[in-house]
């Protein structure tokens, strides 16, 4: 069954103003993010500074390419691979992309060559957690048929990630969406347990660091954050990422679970810890808000701040929630088996 429409609202506003949250003190040291989550995130204000010419409110690469992922759906009422495809090489082509990330970049350009989807995406070990970020409505749309949503995740994520680890990111966070939002208890066993199952078929790496993570989930965060950010790295490679967790998908992964688990039912709790650990917190906050927003819809977002969303001064609050409308629309009309 597909979730209310809310859920979709809440998905899509709760990633967006997480990763506007995090996009200004993306690098920071743990104690500059810290001291961030503190004093702007955990009070709800409005942010003042800005980052690379931009103002609080503008949203990064990953929720570009989330919302894309969204409007193929629409349009093509399913997930085309080759549509959702041919708008990241576009974003990448007319320089639309806001923080972007190597790995990604360099699979864009070569779609953009004409290299087909399924060759493009970069080859391990680069292992990044752009995929796994923008994967969240594939559990919104696929959440009760399992099979399919592991399918679309790890297709959707090997056309700019070859690395499997990537892919059984990519189920993992679509995975957890569908579970937050049918309402399965955000405790660590009963919400992982599903997790672990469904990535062990893609890459048991991550099957592993979530196992951990239902270990670590008793620990403060700062002693958390230290664990997490070693997950899946080979003994002595630096684990730190400008100072807290990297953009590693095993780690980022487990550490937006970890925020989301702790503070379920609270948004601006739930990233501030995610933003608090430093390092790549726009990506992680913005999964840690995906998941409470999937949970609980748009009355658990402070709709002050999300009024401030926008991509280069469009797809702002408004427009986001009217896609997501959209996509709830052709979601359950494909669920009932009837024409788009």
């Amino acid at each position: 069954m597909i979730p209310a429409a809310d859920r979709f609202s809440g998905f899509i506003i709760g990633q967006c103003l997480g990763d506007a949250l995090g996009f200004l003190v993306e690098g920071e040291a743990p104690h500059v993010c810290a001291r961030y989550a503190r004093d702007i995130v955990r009070q709800g204000k409005l942010p003042r500074q800005t980052r690379d010419g931009y103002a609080f409110g503008q949203y990064s690469d990953e929720s570009q390419m989330a919302r894309e992922l969204m409007e193929s759906y629409v349009v093509c009422a399913g997930f085309d691979p080759e549509d959702y495809a041919r708008r990241i090489a576009a974003l990448f082509s007319e320089d639309r992309v806001v923080g972007r990330g190597r790995t990604t970049e360099e699979a864009a350009y070569r779609l953009a060559q004409g290299v087909p989807w399924r060759e493009a995406g970069t080859p391990a070990p680069l292992a990044g957690n752009a995929s796994a970020m923008r994967a969240g409505v594939l559990g919104l749309l696929y959440g009760d048929r399992p099979d399919e949503l592991i399918r679309l995740a790890c297709q959707q994520s090997v056309i700019t990630h070859a690395d499997p680890r990537c892919s059984a990111g990519a189920v993992a966070m679509a995975g957890a969406i569908a579970l937050a939002a049918g309402g399965t208890p955000a405790d660590g066993a009963a919400f992982l347990e599903p997790l672990r199952r469904w990535t062990h078929q893609v890459e048991p790496a991550l099957s592993t660091a979530l196992r951990r993570l239902e270990e670590l989930l008793g620990q403060p965060a700062e002693q958390a954050a230290e664990a997490i950010s070693r997950l899946g790295l080979p003994p002595g490679v630096d684990s730190q990422w400008r100072g807290g967790v990297s953009a590693f998908v095993l780690s980022s992964v487990v550490w937006a679970l970890y925020a989301f688990l702790k503070h379920p039912d609270d948004y601006l709790e739930a990233v501030a810890v995610a933003i608090e650990a430093g390092g790549d917190v726009d990506t992680t906050a913005a999964m840690a808000g995906a998941l409470v927003g999937a949970r609980h819809g748009l009355a658990a977002i402070p709709k002050p701040l999300t009024l401030h969303l926008n991509d280069h001064g469009g797809w702002r609050y408004n427009d986001l929630l009217e896609l997501a409308a959209a996509c709830h629309e052709v979601g359950c009309r494909a669920a009932a088996g009837s024409p788009p």
